[in-house]
């Protein structure tokens, strides 16, 4: 009988993922938002669809997918975003389906967790305390050095973080928070930790058998702290292969993904290297694909792409086994910030390292590939003031993530 895949998606992307799917003569059926039904999804590759309404929560994704096993057997769910993640662990758990646990992803998504895991392993994280216990926040606040950052537990990039100079600042946050009489907005659901300025690299990993069999390690132009609360254009490259701290990331990354007993899967681990010293810290780490085209990015430089890898994973068996494709060194950057205009013109952008050109609504951005470094730099600062210069606006920060 043809196996079946029910794959939640609140936002629109994954499609090499259903691709890949698809190919290996899996049933797709696509779960998500009345919305996104207008999306260039890969409908030639999609067997089925259902939708919830655009603002359900996790127990409506939950509930589709209950009343679709209901119908035919499902034999795997898989959420591709960060907010569905958690979703797909609960729906798994209700209908006694393989995969992780939610405790379990728990450890990828809450900031807290995964700092004292990573911390329990020896792996540096900024000092951090939760937003407990009073005397717990007084004493790290006079303990540790300002500035510090009072960020979401349960978050993804730049969300909901705000930075604080002083101790009654850091209350007044914490205060302001806990009179909105919410339990999404309760100080217990924040982290507070010291801030350090410096470089943020990721961390892209292919996880086997317990092991990292690919990884792409890549370096951000711009924190995305300072992009997401301040504007400008976002840029990643690929991290020289010879150099140091590709090494030191690369050890760290496999030591960190061993601490999380992270078996099979992907991973976009985020890293920062202070600007002061130059040791790495942990900043976050998930078990789903990086935004922003990251997956391109790696897919042109070294020749995996992270989709469909994790697609691979979770649909092999011992008739098909998972294997990795072969790689290869190259160097690749993407640039792209929001435009002032709905579909921007950027036909006079023609260098020949140009190999993907984003389409999508009011942003602008392109994707470079070469075999030099120098040359994908050489690029990501032309076009970035290029991009500045004549496409770029600014939108508010959000404060938190639109579930």
């Amino acid at each position: 009988m043809q196996k079946h895949i029910a794959i939640i998606a609140s936002d629109y992307k994954g499609s090499e993922f259903i691709e890949e799917c698809h190919n290996a003569g899996w049933l797709v059926t696509l779960v998500t938002r009345k919305k996104l039904l207008d999306e260039a999804w890969p409908w030639t590759a999609i067997g089925d669809a259902r939708t919830v309404d655009d603002d359900a929560g996790m127990l409506d994704y939950i509930r589709a997918v209950t009343n679709l096993a209901g119908s035919r057997r499902i034999d795997k769910v898989v959420g591709l975003d960060e907010f569905d993640v958690l979703t797909a662990a609960m729906a798994r758990e209700h209908l006694n389906l393989p995969g992780m646990s939610r405790s379990f992803a728990m450890r990828f998504r809450d900031k807290l967790t995964m700092r004292n895991i990573a911390h329990d392993a020896g792996i540096p994280c900024p000092e951090f305390t939760p937003a407990f216990n009073a005397e717990d926040i007084n004493t790290f606040l006079t303990t540790v050095p300002a500035p510090w950052i009072i960020k979401p537990r349960n978050e993804v990039s730049a969300f909901g973080i705000r930075k604080c100079e002083t101790a009654d600042e850091a209350w007044s946050i914490l205060t302001e928070l806990d009179n909105r009489n919410t339990w999404r907005d309760h100080p217990s659901q924040f982290l507070i930790e010291r801030f350090i300025e410096g470089k943020v690299y990721h961390v892209d990993s292919v996880v086997h058998g317990g092991k990292v069999a690919a990884c792409g390690v890549s370096q951000y132009g711009t924190t995305p702290f300072n992009v997401s609360h301040y504007g400008g254009v976002f840029t990643s490259s690929i991290t020289p292969y010879k150099s140091k701290e590709r090494k030191q990331l690369e050890t760290m990354n496999r030591a960190l993904l061993m601490a999380f007993e992270y078996e099979s899967g992907v991973a976009h681990a985020e890293f920062l290297q202070s600007e002061e010293t130059g040791e790495f810290f942990l900043l976050e780490v998930a078990c789903r694909v990086g935004g922003a085209y990251i997956a391109n990015v790696l897919e042109y430089a070294c020749n995996f792409n992270l989709w469909r890898e994790w697609a691979k994973l979770e649909i092999a068996s011992d008739e098909r086994p998972y294997k990795l494709p072969k790689l290869r060194k190259e160097f690749a950057g993407v640039t792209l910030a929001l435009a002032n205009t709905e579909h921007p013109d950027t036909s006079a952008f023609t260098d020949d390292e140009i190999v993907y050109s984003v389409k999508k609504p009011r942003h602008v951005g392109f994707i470079f590939q070469s075999k030099s470094q120098e040359r994908i730099d050489e690029l990501l600062t032309t076009y970035t003031a290029r991009i500045t210069a004549d496409y770029l606006t600014i939108a508010p920060v959000k404060e938190r993530h639109d579930d």
